[in-house]
Order: C-alpha cells, then structure tokens, then sequence
C-alpha cells in the first residue's frame, strides 16, 4: 500500500535562491524515466510503490522522484517532480508517495556519495531479503561485482512514514552501495543514474542466477575468496563506462519503442 505525503511546510520554496540548470535536469529527467520504463519491462517494479530518485544537479538541496500515483511504465521525463528535503514539490504536478520522501530525502541529506538513490521490490533480491544469513553468495559471476559494496539492513520497522524510519534506514547504509532490507526490498546507491541502472539490473540477474541454482537443491559451488575479490576489482575498474554504455542502450531501445518517455 502506498501512502500520499503532507508537506513540512505549506507551500513549496526553494532552500536557496541559485536557478535550477534546466538543461542539467532536464538530462537527468531522461535517464531516470529511461530506467523507469525499462524496470517496468524488466518486472522490476511493484504496483505504485517503489521509487527512483536523484539528486539536482548543483543542488543538494532537491532531488527528482516519481510522483505518487503512477506506475513506473507511466512514468514520462516531465512527471518526474522536484521535491526539496522538507516535502515540497518545487517542480512537477503531485506529490511525492509517503515513503518516497521520508527514505530518500534522508538518504540524500545525509549520504552526499548517494546522488542517486533506487529502492525496489524486485521479486528475486527482495526473495534473497526475506532469508536469514548473507543474502547474495559468491557463487556466479554477476554476484561477484557487489563483493564488499552490500550493506544488510536487518532490522525492519514497518512502512517509512516518518522522518525517524528514514533516518534509521540511511544510517543502516554505512559506505555500502548495495542495501538488502530484510524483510522489504532493496536500495542502490549510486553517483550517476547510469551506475545506479547498471546495478540494479545486474543486481537481480545475480539474485535470480542463484535462487534458481538453490531450487535444484543442490549444494552451490562458491567461488575462492581470493578469485571472488580480483574480479570485484576488474569489474569495479570498468563500472563506470560499461554502465554508461549500458543507459545509452536503454535509451535507444526506448526511444524507438516508448518515444513517449521522452514526453
């Protein structure tokens, strides 16, 4: 169930008085409705409840998020709203879902590293999330790329409708990247959409990999430590340009069929 939000103050005011970059959100509007649609095409999504998120550029004061209400394969660039860290919408028509706010804006004010914040449901690491013990095991090759970036938050507290809950939930974070929220979900933290993107895709591709090779109910062949950590390394040297090839190509496939996103 989601649930709408009351703004801290009444009307929406911007925390400074610099001028957004248009340009600047209007890139960054793209790709996120970009990862919107292609989560919806990836079954990544659930009803109207998970939520994508990125700082403005320039202001760490604002940040874009999805407005309550729409699924993630309605979501078009200029439905994306810009909401400040008190819950005012400063650009868009809506508000942000309740819990949207209350986890990211936290996320946002108090991890700077975190310029992009996606937090899901998807059914494979959300399954991985309801289990005891370490959820992601380094027994395929696309698990080993989180090797020492996956916090695991085990203390669910119920929905995030107030500021104490996310507050709990970023100081859960440390340093990690990659958050399994026991019981609930999953949050990537990242510096650039396209990253954010990138692990997250790949992020569920490693959880399905190993729920089905746990279904057979034969025991998992896990890579050595010290193989499992060179390979984190190469893939961590390559993160960057691979995931940025990898939006483009998002971008592409959608713009010939969902131009509407751009929208």
């Amino acid at each position: 169930m989601a649930h709408a939000i009351t703004p801290i103050h009444a009307t929406p005011a911007l925390s400074n008085n610099e001028p957004l970059d248009t340009g600047a959100v209007r890139q960054l509007r793209v790709e996120l409705a970009a990862c919107f649609r292609m989560a919806a095409r990836n079954g990544l999504q659930e009803g109207i409840c998970n939520h994508f998120s990125a700082v403005v550029p320039g202001r760490p004061d604002l940040f874009l998020v999805n407005p309550y209400g729409l699924a993630f394969a309605e979501i078009t660039a200029s439905s994306l709203l810009v909401c400040d860290l008190h819950g005012n919408v400063v650009e868009g028509e809506g508000q942000p879902e309740a819990t949207a706010f209350h986890i990211h804006a936290r996320l946002h004010e108090h991890k700077p590293r975190a310029k992009v914040a996606f937090h899901t449901h998807m059914p494979y690491a959300t399954a991985l999330a309801m289990l005891e013990g370490p959820p992601l095991l380094w027994a395929g090759q696309s698990a080993l790329r989180f090797h020492g970036r996956i916090a695991v938050d085990e203390n669910y507290n119920g929905l995030a409708l107030d500021g104490s809950e996310g507050e709990r939930i970023a100081a859960s974070v440390g340093d990690a990247d990659i958050v399994f929220m026991k019981n609930h979900g999953v949050m990537v933290l990242a510096a650039t959409v396209a990253e954010a993107w990138d692990d997250l895709y790949y992020l569920e591709r490693a959880a399905q990999a190993q729920v089905l090779a746990l279904s057979t109910g034969r025991p998992l062949k896990t890579v050595p430590e010290e193989i499992v950590r060179r390979v984190a390394a190469q893939e961590a040297a390559g993160r960057a340009e691979s995931a940025a090839k990898h939006l483009e190509s998002v971008k592409r496939i959608l713009a010939r069929q969902e131009p509407e996103f751009l929208a």
